[in-house]
């Protein structure tokens, strides 16, 4: 059980090919735990990256943010982005009406 006002950083590509079926219901579920869930993904910095894996679908809409991480300025705003309560300009659900298209 996390302590109120948690903030969780989870660092993955959103690969996983085993365990996929647990992983919305984990992601929920630690959601429902803390204040915010951000996730960085290192596949984000690629320009044609898409939400169609199924780890990444299963996990997305259990997030607050979801930004890239491969390099200093990904790193500094990763830093900005634990100060403010919101990032619209990361929400998940971006990225799920993209991939549906």
């Amino acid at each position: 059980m996390l302590g109120q006002g948690a903030i969780v950083v989870l660092f993955t590509d959103g690969l996983e090919r085993e365990g996929v079926e647990h992983l919305a219901t984990e992601t929920e579920r630690l959601r429902r735990s803390s204040r915010r869930v951000i996730w960085v993904n290192p596949l984000l910095r690629f320009d044609g990256f898409s939400a169609k894996a199924q780890g990444v679908r299963a996990m997305l809409p259990h997030v607050d943010s979801f930004r890239p991480i491969h390099n200093l300025a990904s790193m500094a705003d990763l830093c900005r982005a634990l100060s403010r309560d919101h990032d619209i300009a990361r929400d998940p659900n971006t990225w799920l009406k993209a991939s549906a298209a």
